[in-house]
C-alpha cells in the first residue's frame, strides 16, 4: 500500500476508513481511562488507603505516558502506524489480565503494576494516533477531526463509571466505610476481600475484547503514513530530534500547557467522586458518588459537540482556546469559593450540592484543549512531527503528578480542619485543593492568546 504524507494523496485514501478505526480506538481510550474515577474511591477503601495514596491510581497510570512515550515513538518507527495501534491493545490487554491476580490478593502494588501497563498501552496508542488523525486531512479543520474522536473518548468516559457501578460495584452500600469499621479485624479483611474480588471477571472480560480488537486492527485497511518524506531526520539520534525541536517554542509552551491541561482534566474527572462521598452524595444504593464522573464526561461530550459544530466555520481552535482557559479560571474559583451547603435538586438524582455541579461543568472548560493544542504545537514541524507528537504524549504526565498534589493539599488541609475560621469549617480540603488549577487555566490562556504563535526563541 503506498503510503501517505502530511495530508492523503488522492480521493480513494479518504479520511472515512481512518476515522472509523480511530474513533474505536478512542474510545477505547476513553472507557480505559475514565474508569480511574470510581477505582479512586474504591482502592481506598478496599485496599485501606488514605486520599493522597488512592491518588496513585492516577499516578501509576499517567507516568507510563511520561516514561513510554519516547520508547514507543522509537517502537512506531520500527513497526509502522498500523502495526503500533495493534501493540498497543495488545498490552492494554495485558495490564487488564493482571487485575485477576492483583485482585486475589488484594494488592495494591499489583493494581498499581496493571494501571502501569495498560498506560504503556496507551501511550503507544496515542503516540500511533493523534499524529495520525492531524495529518489525514487539512489542518484548519484538525480540532474538528479530533473532537470527534475527543467525543468518542468522552462517550466512553460517561459509559465506563456507570458500567463499573452497575457490573461491579452495585453492592457498596454494603460496604460503606462505617459498616466496615465497626467489624473485627477478620471479618473486615473478608469483607474487603470480597469486594476486591469484585474486579476479576469484568477487567478478563475487557482484555479479551481488546484482545480481539488487536487482531481486527491488524488486518484493518488502515493506511500507512509517513511523516518524514519531505524532511527525512531518521539519521538523527532520538537525544538530537529532542534538542533540534526544543528550538521550536509553539511546541515547548505546547507540551507545557497540555501538561497542564492534563492536571486539570485528570483532577476533575477523577477527583469528582471522592468530593461527592466527602460531601455525603450517597443516593439510594450507597454509591451514587462513583457516577459523578460521569457528570464530568457529560460536560466534556457537550463540549466536543459544540466543537465538532463551530469549528472551524464559526469559531477558530485557537478562540476556543482562549474560551476555555477564561471558563476554567472563572469556573476554579466559583468551586473553591462557593459554599457546600446551598443544594440543588434535579429529576432522578439525589439532591446535590452546587459546587459539586460546578467540577462537573469543568468538563466543558476541558472539552476542547486536547483538539486545539495538538495541531497548534505541532504546526510547522515538519520531521520533527513524530518527535513533537511524544513529547506532547510525555505531557500526559501532568494527570499523574497534579492529583498526587491535589491529593496532598487536600489531605493536609482536612487534617488541619479544626480551625480556625468559617472558611475553613464549611470547605474541605478536598474543595480548597482545586485551587492548584488556576494556574493552568491561565497557561491555557496565555497559549491561547500569544504562545502558540512563537516560532523562535530570539525574536519574543
Amino acid at each position: 500500500m503506498k503510503k501517505m504524507k502530511g495530508s492523503l494523496k488522492n480521493e480513494q485514501s479518504s479520511t472515512l476508513i481512518p476515522m472509523a478505526i480511530l474513533t474505536c480506538m478512542f474510545f477505547i481510550f476513553g472507557f480505559v481511562t475514565w474508569l480511574n474515577g470510581p477505582l479512586i474511591p474504591f482502592f481506598k477503601l478496599a485496599c485501606e488507603l488514605t486520599e493522597s495514596q488512592a491518588y496513585f491510581v492516577t499516578f501509576a497510570f499517567y507516568i507510563a505516558y511520561f516514561v513510554m512515550a519516547i520508547p514507543s515513538s522509537w517502537l512506531i518507527e520500527k513497526v509502522g502506524y498500523k502495526n503500533g495501534l495493534s501493540l498497543g491493545l495488545i498490552v492494554i490487554s495485558l495490564g487488564a489480565f493482571l487485575f485477576y491476580p492483583a485482585a486475589g490478593t488484594r494488592t495494591f502494588g499489583l493494581f498499581l503494576g496493571a494501571l502501569f501497563i495498560m498506560g504503556t498501552g496507551l501511550a503507544i496508542l496515542q503516540t500511533a494516533a493523534n499524529p495520525y488523525v492531524v495529518v489525514i486531512g487539512p489542518r484548519e479543520s484538525a480540532a474538528a477531526r479530533i473532537s470527534i474522536l475527543g467525543l468518542a473518548n468522552k462517550f466512553a468516559g460517561f459509559i465506563a463509571p456507570i458500567a463499573l457501578t452497575a457490573l461491579v460495584l452495585s453492592n457498596m452500600a454494603d460496604y460503606t466505610a462505617e459498616k466496615i469499621a465497626i467489624l473485627d479485624s477478620a471479618a473486615k479483611s473478608a469483607a474487603l476481600d470480597s469486594l476486591a474480588l469484585q474486579l476479576q471477571t469484568p477487567y478478563i472480560y475487557m482484555g479479551l475484547i481488546i484482545l480481539i480488537l488487536a487482531v481486527l486492527v491488524k488486518f484493518s485497511p488502515l493506511p500507512e503514513i509517513n511523516l518524514d518524506e519531505d524532511n527525512d531526520i531518521s539519521h538523527l539520534s532520538i537525544f538530537q530530534q529532542i534538542k533540534n525541536v526544543a528550538q521550536r517554542p509553539q511546541l515547548v509552551l505546547g507540551v507545557i500547557t497540555l501538561m497542564l491541561y492534563m492536571a486539570a482534566e485528570v483532577i476533575a474527572g477523577d477527583s469528582i467522586g471522592s468530593f461527592g462521598k466527602k460531601l455525603g452524595v450517597y443516593g439510594e444504593n450507597g454509591d451514587f458518588y462513583l457516577k459523578l464522573t460521569s457528570f464530568t464526561m457529560t460536560a466534556m461530550v457537550i463540549g466536543y459537540i459544540l466543537g465538532i459544530t463551530l469549528i472551524p466555520k464559526y469559531i477558530s481552535q485557537v478562540l476556543a482556546l482562549k474560551i476555555s482557559g477564561l471558563l476554567g479560571m472563572i469556573l476554579i474559583l466559583f468551586i473553591v469559593f462557593i459554599s457546600p451547603n446551598i443544594i440543588v435538586s434535579l429529576p432522578g438524582i439525589p439532591p446535590l450540592p452546587v459546587v459539586l455541579l460546578l467540577v462537573a461543568l469543568l468538563g466543558l472548560a476541558n472539552a476542547l484543549c486536547w483538539p486545539a493544542i495538538w495541531p497548534m504545537s505541532l504546526q510547522d514541524l515538519g520531521g520533527y512531527t513524530k518527535i513533537g507528537g511524544a513529547m506532547l504524549i510525555m505531557a500526559i504526565v501532568g494527570g499523574a503528578v497534579f492529583p498526587l498534589i491535589y491529593g496532598a493539599l487536600a489531605d493536609a488541609i482536612n487534617m488541619t480542619s479544626q480551625a480556625h475560621t468559617t472558611f475553613e469549617k464549611t470547605r474541605s480540603g478536598n474543595q480548597i485543593a482545586y485551587l492548584v488549577l488556576l494556574p493552568a487555566y491561565c497557561m491555557i490562556l496565555f497559549y491561547a492568546i500569544k504562545g502558540h504563535k512563537y516560532r523562535s526563541w530570539s525574536k519574543n
